[in-house]
Parts: C-alpha cells; sequence; structure tokens
C-alpha cells in the first residue's frame, strides 16, 4: 500500500451501538486496500468511544468531538482526508467487497464524473427485506431526478475530493438541512456529471437507530427550497421564481406553500424546458418520458391540491373579515 491513499472513507458516529463493528469490517475488508477510514465520534455516550480506540488496523484514524451535527462532523472528516476520492459509510450499513474498488474503476475512467453511487438493498436489522434502492445510473436522468428528489443511496457515495474543493463541502445552515446529502448532490450536479453503479454494492439497514427526520413540516419544507432551486437552475436561472415553488410544494404535498395564483400550463412548460436543457441536442427518450411522467403526477397533484389551496385562502379570508367586523383588524 503506497503512503498517501487513494481513497478516504468518512464515517460519523453517534452512539453506534452493536451496529458500528460490522459496518466498519465491511470497509477494511473491501478488496480495495489503499484506503483510509476516517471515523469522527461525534458525542458518543455509549461503547463507541472504546471500540473505535481499539481497532489497530493502521489504516483507521479515530477523531473524537463533542456532538457538531451530522453535516459539520462529515466536513471534519473531509478536511482531514489524504485521498483524491472520498467515500461516505454510515455505522448502520454495509459496503460489499468491491463496492471501493469499482467506483474507483469508474472514476479513474471518466475524469467529468465527480460523484458515483451504487444501488442498494434494503435491509432491516439483519433480514433482507426483498426492497431495493434501484436508482438511475446516467447523468441526465439522474439531473433531471434531483429536480424533485435524491436519487442517491448517501452511504454509497464517491466523490472526487477536487469536486469538494470547488463547490464546498456539507451545508451546515439549519435553513438547508437536513436533507444535507441532496443539497451539496445538487451543488455538485450544477458543475461536474453524476453516476450510479447499477450493482447493489451497499446494504442499506433500516434500523430503530438510525438517523430520524422529526418534524415532518420543516424537512419538507426544505426539501420544497431545493427542488425549487434545482428547478430554477435547469432552466438557467439563479434564484426560483414562484412557478418553481409552486411545483416543488405540489411534488412535495405541501398545499400551504402553492400560490393562489399557481398555473398549471406555466409549470408544465418549465418541466419541459428543463428536460429539453438536461437532455441535450439529442433527443432522449428517456428524458421525454420523465418528463411525461412528472408532468402527470403535477397535472394529479395540481387537480387535488388546488381545491385545497383555494379553501384555505377562503377562511383565511373569512377570518379577516370576522376580524375587521369586530374592530379587531385595520381595513386596508
Amino acid at each position: 500500500m503506497s503512503a498517501i491513499p487513494d481513497v478516504s472513507v468518512v464515517l460519523s458516529v453517534r452512539n453506534g451501538g452493536a451496529d458500528l463493528p460490522k459496518a466498519v469490517a465491511t470497509i477494511l475488508t473491501q478488496s480495495f486496500a489503499n484506503l483510509e477510514l476516517i471515523a469522527i465520534d461525534n458525542g458518543s455516550t455509549d461503547e463507541t468511544a472504546g471500540f473505535l480506540d481499539r481497532i489497530e488496523d493502521p489504516r483507521v484514524r479515530v477523531y473524537h468531538q463533542q456532538d457538531m451535527g451530522l453535516a459539520a462532523a462529515l466536513n471534519r472528516g473531509i478536511s482531514l482526508a489524504r485521498g483524491r476520492y472520498i467515500a461516505r459509510q454510515d455505522h448502520d450499513d454495509w459496503a460489499l467487497p468491491t463496492r471501493i474498488e469499482k467506483q474507483v474503476r469508474f472514476l479513474d475512467a471518466d475524469p467529468d464524473t465527480a460523484l458515483i453511487g451504487t444501488s442498494a438493498e434494503i435491509w432491516i436489522g439483519d433480514r433482507a427485506t426483498g426492497r431495493f434502492h434501484d436508482h438511475p445510473t446516467d447523468d441526465a436522468a439522474l439531473r433531471f431526478e434531483l429536480l424533485f428528489n435524491n436519487p442517491f443511496v448517501h452511504s454509497s457515495v464517491m466523490i472526487r475530493k477536487a469536486a469538494l474543493d470547488q463547490v464546498g463541502g456539507y451545508a451546515t445552515d439549519p435553513a438547508r438541512q437536513p436533507p444535507e446529502d441532496y443539497e451539496l448532490w445538487s451543488r455538485i450536479a450544477r458543475r461536474f456529471r453524476l453516476a450510479n453503479l447499477p450493482e447493489r454494492l451497499t446494504i442499506y439497514r433500516e434500523v430503530p437507530s438510525s438517523m430520524s427526520r422529526e418534524g415532518v413540516h420543516p424537512f419538507k419544507r426544505k426539501l420544497v427550497l431545493l427542488s425549487a432551486e434545482n428547478l430554477a437552475a435547469a432552466v438557467g436561472l439563479s434564484q426560483p421564481q414562484q412557478v418553481h415553488i409552486d411545483i416543488a410544494a405540489l411534488v412535495h404535498d405541501m398545499p400551504e406553500l402553492l400560490s393562489r395564483r399557481s398555473n398549471l400550463p406555466e409549470m408544465r412548460a418549465v418541466l419541459a424546458e428543463a428536460g429539453r436543457r438536461i437532455g441535450g441536442e439529442t433527443a432522449s427518450a428517456d428524458i421525454d418520458a420523465r418528463v411525461a411522467r412528472w408532468t402527470r403526477q403535477l397535472q394529479h397533484r395540481f387537480q387535488v391540491q388546488r381545491p385545497v389551496i383555494k379553501g384555505m385562502w377562503t377562511t383565511a379570508q373569512r377570518i379577516k373579515g370576522g376580524l375587521r367586523r369586530l374592530g379587531l383588524l385595520n381595513r386596508g
């Protein structure tokens, strides 16, 4: 193994418990050996610190700190990385033995790609479910899907360190994360190519200790913000307009964010233009099909949610009228 690793695997863990040893083992037994594992103990109060300190593999570098939140902990790990590629690993997921080798091989062969993930099996604890995360694999499809959702399994990704140096690391602004992964992938996609390996090289485990997304509406509001930004960027704008917010609000079932003057033909035109720009000069049947599918979904959700927002607005107007009649609200 050379003195400088090719890959730095960054793992942030808080109270990893019984899940951490297996996750670490799946990295240290990879077929690609020229790597380092940077383990950030992010304020653990269980046996995590002791386990990490007992690891004797010289490729493992352990850092203990107070809980900084996931995004800040990952940024610290990235800042300490020596590898030209940054791979993510969660403390409760497993990497299949050839995951790192195949991702390195892909990035070495395609210097324009900055981010590559893999498909994943979904397990509950130690049991396979027969469900999978099988996302698109090519750049155009991934960039189109990023307009609405996150088509990458976070613990499967590998990123060029040079690309992170250009776009910056994970956002730590509470208004923009979580989802810290979706936010970062979105910024990378505006400057570099993306890919997923079709092979299921990651075991994504649904366990009780997995990080929860508490506060559904605050989380969904951030999804709407990021989706609207992606839609705007896809059509050449630096900031989202109301039509982009309306599309994102419909997609993420947030009718309260839908404007009273929302216009379905205008929204459909935005999707068509985004598809045309992402698909490039040559016609893409795949992108055309994705545009058509999302347009149908948008139309259905508009028909369902538009009456909701009208009802909310009518109720608000009635309340305002009642307050004015009682003299509790100024006219004007």
